[in-house]
């Protein structure tokens, strides 16, 4: 209970923080295309490391997204240095509307499958009407396709299952500065052991600072709330460049994470950036009119 009332008092005090200038929580939604401009490009993409951003695909749009991540620096030579290890993801993400978009994603990392739906609430706007920050709804599966350690016992397909829940609180502050924090909430099915947390909550918090128009220096962190999972795993912390080229965006970037599904770089990153825990990675997004 303490855990969720320090996730809400959060979304309390950046939202007094922004300043809503006592508008009533029904302007926020309103939806009229000629009383609004919305503010657009708060990320370049749909993920703003790891993380998601409050981006979706347009309408009709379908987002091909191919994720590396190689081996920890501290390999050393003999594994060039994390470069004869690969994990990779590759991921659709397809906008239903401009509000709502879907995706499916496999990665070789657990074998995982992932799927999510994200939701925009409300968006940003400026001109006659103020809105000074974006919302959405964000929430995944993922599916550890993993052989069974004991294939003799009464393995449980639901056992394989974690979820997980964030709310995307995002305000471009400028053209060259974007700020999001992450409410997370995971949950597993199946823990190794009992004193294990089946329920994990952490914050996250990223940002985007533009160069130009076809560069930005991003940076992401994921806070676990104290409890078995925080004392086990490390924090996420990720920093990178994002390149826009035509039609293809690519982001570039160091990590002490390895997964790429939230449930993974959330809850379950184990190396540490002071011991060379570093992953150096990229993302390809490709972008695709249907």
């Amino acid at each position: 209970m303490l855990q969720l009332r320090f996730v809400f008092l959060f979304i309390f005090l950046f939202l007094i923080s922004i300043q809503l200038n006592a508008q009533d929580l029904l302007d926020l939604f309103d939806d009229d295309p000629e009383t609004i401009e919305y503010v657009q490009s708060t990320f370049k993409s749909t993920r703003i490391i790891n993380g998601q951003s409050i981006m979706n695909p347009p309408k009709g749009e379908m987002f091909f997204i191919i994720s590396h991540r190689f081996g920890a620096l501290n390999g050393g030579l003999y594994e060039l240095f994390g470069i004869d290890q690969s994990s990779v993801r590759f991921g659709f993400e397809y906008g239903i509307t401009d509000r709502i978009a879907i995706s499916l994603g496999r990665s070789s990392y657990l074998k995982n499958y992932d799927g999510f739906i994200k939701y925009k609430l409300i968006r940003q706007s400026k001109g006659s009407k103020v809105i000074p920050f974006s919302l959405s709804w964000f929430s995944s599966i993922s599916i550890n396709s993993l052989k069974w350690e004991d294939p003799s016992l009464n393995n449980l397909f639901s056992s394989r299952l974690s979820y997980t829940h964030q709310f995307l609180l995002a305000r471009k502050f400028s053209n060259k500065f974007s700020v999001q924090i992450m409410p997370s909430y995971i949950h597993n099915n199946l823990v190794e052991t009992k004193l294990d947390q089946n329920d994990i909550f952490a914050i996250g918090a990223g940002g985007r600072f533009k160069i130009t128009n076809r560069l930005s220096l991003n940076g992401e962190y994921f806070y676990l709330l104290p409890g078995k999972t925080a004392d086990d795993y490390v924090n996420s912390l990720s920093v990178g460049v994002d390149i826009e080229t035509g039609g293809h965006v690519f982001q570039l970037h160091l990590t002490n994470s390895l997964g790429m599904f939230e449930n993974a770089f959330i809850s379950q990153t184990n190396e540490n950036w002071l011991d060379g825990g570093i992953h150096f990675g990229f993302n390809v997004v490709r972008v695709f009119s249907l």
